[in-house]
């Protein structure tokens, strides 16, 4: 089939590499301007550039609405589209241009994390797996019929950098099976049901804060998920932002109140955490290793000279 791409980065580059290598032709590529955005090394992978080495027409678009991109589309001879990494609204008229729709690529198991950086809300929650869902675009942004998914489990070491790594090379495929279901079946879509859905938010610097009234457990998960490339976990010590780039759940109990920092714990700092941390019946966030305002990395021992004050 003749395919129009809408994507950007690593993922939309990523994802255009595997259907050049595929039966497919690529016509025509949408992407975002690239310039004066800054954004982490692991992502930059140029999709203009690399639709331009092997001679195919882009077009650039903060949003894909305009009636001439729908004319370019149509003069493309597009028989279907794809998004993939896709920032911002796809409008109807462009995502139908094609005869047989658009599909767009999702990294999470839709109805769930439907919107906004999912790996990173799916290991904040302590999901077990994550995935790709390849979906038919409709007006409701990532609402539309199921066509194919793949999973990728998660350990209790990954960081969101790690489940990029292994789910960014899911797109391609899944975009291809994805394909071989449009052109020749089975036809069969699974709608999304909304009781099982979720959607969220872009991640802002006020969701990294540090809440100390949740488990530690949990607080281990937000550090993981938001270790480099990402922005960090982070509180204050003293006025000045703290940002935590490893941490683990204490040995023991610890009572008290929330933040406050309490013991050694081998080369780590435990401070005092858990809804109920008062009654002594929650375990600590042990702080590994951090980063001062200076943008220094200490062992949390070393950062620590003295226990007691707080991390607000």
């Amino acid at each position: 089939m003749r395919v129009v791409l809408f994507g950007y980065q690593k993922w939309g580059a990523r994802l255009l590499a595997d259907l050049l290598d595929s039966r497919h032709e690529v016509v025509l590529v949408v992407s975002h301007p690239e310039e004066g955005e800054p954004s982490p090394v692991i992502f930059q992978e140029s999709l203009g550039d690399l639709a331009r080495e092997h001679g195919i027409p882009v077009l650039y678009r903060e949003k894909a609405v305009d009636a001439e991109l729908v004319t370019a589309i149509t003069g493309s001879g597009a028989e279907i589209g794809v998004a993939c990494n896709w920032r911002t609204w796809i409008s109807p008229e462009v995502f139908s241009a094609p005869p047989r729709g658009t599909v767009n690529t999702h990294d999470s198991l839709l109805p769930r994390y439907a919107g906004f950086s999912p790996l990173n809300w799916a290991l904040i929650n302590g999901e077990s797996q994550v995935g790709v869902t390849a979906h038919w675009m409709d007006a409701e942004l990532d609402r539309g019929p199921i066509i194919c998914q793949r999973t990728v489990p998660v350990t209790p070491t990954d960081t969101t950098e790690d489940l990029f790594e292994r789910t960014v090379l899911l797109f391609g495929p899944l975009a291809l099976e994805a394909f071989d279901r449009a052109e020749h079946g089975p036809h069969e879509w699974l709608t999304q049901d909304p009781a099982h859905a979720s959607f969220f938010h872009k991640r802002a610097d006020e969701d990294n804060r540090i809440p100390w009234d949740r488990p530690a457990a949990d607080l281990v998960n937000l550090v993981r998920a938001q270790t480099g490339p990402y922005p960090n976990a982070w509180c204050l010590h003293e006025g000045a932002r703290l940002r935590v780039l490893e941490a683990t759940v204490s040995r023991e109990r610890c009572g008290g109140t929330n933040g406050r920092i309490f013991a050694r714990e081998g080369s780590g700092v435990v401070v005092v955490a858990g809804p109920d941390a008062w009654r002594g019946g929650q375990y600590g966030l042990v702080l590994q290793r951090v980063k001062d305002a200076d943008g220094v990395e200490h062992v949390a021992g070393d950062h620590f000279r003295r226990m007691g004050g707080y991390l607000t």
